[in-house]
């Protein structure tokens, strides 16, 4: 299978991305299935507030070129993408939106959905995330999850949500990597809220946690 760099060098993404500042940023962190989707989608309707899904991003390749294959090759075992990959393609991407003016950092809070998920990510992103808070969508009722995820993947086609064997791996992925990034963060940065209400319900939470982040903002 071809490495991350090899595939990173094949496609010309460049190693380390021109930048001046830290993009001023709201990590949205929780299991498969917490609804950090949801609560980006609405942060992103706010003016003031610009959501990156790492998923989203990923999801929008082309499956049958060589990145897309790569992808594939991971998500459907219910894996983590390598570090590197993911990383450099996020940058790509965010210093795009950037240059077509949809995302304006100097005026916006960058939202991150699913990024980071290992620590090795949130020590990589160090040089170009200032990181205000971190909303932990926490749920204790795992079936609950299965169960959203299912229909998920009914409504959406989502083919890594079909399989329950890899769901329920991507849950294992989740607490043996993704659930240590929060203690790469100080803890007074961290609100921990329970994902299985009501969006309107876990919005309102979120927006509460969020009001000084917003306030710090200049």
């Amino acid at each position: 299978m071809i490495t991350p760099a090899e595939l990173l060098s094949s496609i010309g993404v460049l190693d380390e991305p021109n930048h001046k500042r830290r993009f001023k940023s709201i990590l949205l962190l929780g299991p498969p299935g917490s609804g950090k989707g949801v609560q980006g989608d609405i942060l992103m309707s706010i003016p003031g507030f610009y959501r990156c899904s790492s998923g989203e991003v990923f999801r929008r390749l082309d499956v049958t070129s060589k990145l897309g294959r790569v992808f594939l090759q991971y998500s459907t075992r219910g894996e983590l993408v390598p570090d590197e990959l993911v990383i450099q393609l996020w940058l790509a991407n965010i210093y795009a939106h950037s240059v077509l003016g949809d995302f304006k950092p100097a005026r916006d809070l960058l939202v991150l959905d699913g990024l980071p998920r290992t620590v090795v990510q949130a020590q990589m992103l160090e040089p170009y995330l200032d990181v205000h808070k971190i909303i932990h969508l926490e749920c204790r009722d795992l079936e609950a999850l299965v169960e959203r995820l299912r229909h998920r993947a009914l409504k959406e086609g989502r083919p890594d949500d079909t399989d329950e064997k890899v769901i329920r791996n991507r849950f294992t992925v989740y607490q043996n990597e993704t659930q240590s990034v929060l203690a790469f963060y100080a803890p007074e940065k961290i609100a921990s809220l329970d994902c299985l209400g009501t969006p309107v319900q876990v919005a309102a939470q979120v927006l509460t946690a969020l009001v000084p982040a917003t306030k710090s903002r200049g």
